[in-house]
């Protein structure tokens, strides 16, 4: 099983979702940012290091706030989603990513999201993150 955490960036009362670059698998997709976690990595030291390198963001990680397992055709995935604030969120650039968006939690189920990532858009549409802020 593969790893991998996801960053859930909010600014301004909205998500930030990245479309996958036509050269990557799931071209077209939009997650949210983030990677696989490498051995000995937590989640939260993942992210970190995943967006520095594709976004040239740094973030503060915060708790794990939701975790769920998919399965795809080349193996199962654990994603954990994790609460980060971001200390350099002006302009964006990504690596990986052909289009960036600061989304409304509300609006994320009417992205083409990947199959991995909509657990976790729905949760954040019915607000069960909005705890975690306080």
């Amino acid at each position: 099983m593969t790893r991998v955490a996801a960053a859930v960036l909010i600014r301004g009362g909205k998500v930030l979702l990245a479309r996958r670059a036509p050269h990557k698998s799931q071209a077209g997709l939009w997650e949210f940012p983030g990677g696989k976690i490498e051995p000995g990595e937590t989640p939260q030291h993942a992210l970190v290091r995943e967006l520095k390198e594709e976004l040239g963001l740094t973030v503060t990680p915060g708790p794990e706030i939701f975790a769920h397992r998919h399965a795809y055709a080349h193996g199962m995935i654990e994603l954990i989603s994790v609460l980060c604030r971001c200390e350099n969120a002006g302009d964006l650039a990504s690596t990986d990513h052909d289009q960036l968006a600061w989304v409304a939690p509300a609006d994320l189920p009417s992205y083409e999201l990947a199959p991995a990532d909509i657990p976790t858009a729905e949760r954040l549409a019915r607000g069960e993150w909005r705890d975690l802020l306080a």
